[in-house]
């Protein structure tokens, strides 16, 4: 059952990036000029259980890719608010937590995202 809901999380987050394709505005956002927070979210397929349960083990995948976007936390909290990931089910309190659950030492703590501050 895991297997299906997580195909399905992802075919949701393709289908939900190729539609914001189409409505894309040009220019420098939160993640660059070539790319919007809807189009990096699908990059996060691997946190999808982590970042609906806290309770969820992160896995290495999963951090691989959040450290990518740590970089950059404008652009980390751009896609976990982003509407792709919240269509895919992703709870924002949760999602913010996995820098820390991935124990990253150089992770933005205290940043605020949205109305959420990372942890």
């Amino acid at each position: 059952m895991e297997g299906h809901t997580k195909m399905l999380f992802i075919l949701g987050l393709v289908a939900i990036a190729s539609i914001s394709e189409i409505y894309r505005v040009e220019g420098a956002g939160e993640c660059g000029k070539n790319t919007t927070p809807d189009n990096e979210a699908i990059k996060l397929a691997p946190c999808a259980t982590a970042a609906q349960d806290e309770n969820a083990s992160v896995s290495q995948s999963c951090c691989a890719q959040v450290k990518k976007f740590g970089q950059n936390p404008a652009c980390l909290c751009a896609v976990l608010l982003s509407n792709t990931a919240k269509m895919s089910g992703v709870d924002p309190k949760v999602a913010i937590t996995i820098p820390k659950r991935c124990n990253f030492a150089n992770r933005p703590v205290g940043y605020k995202c949205g109305p959420y501050t990372l942890p």
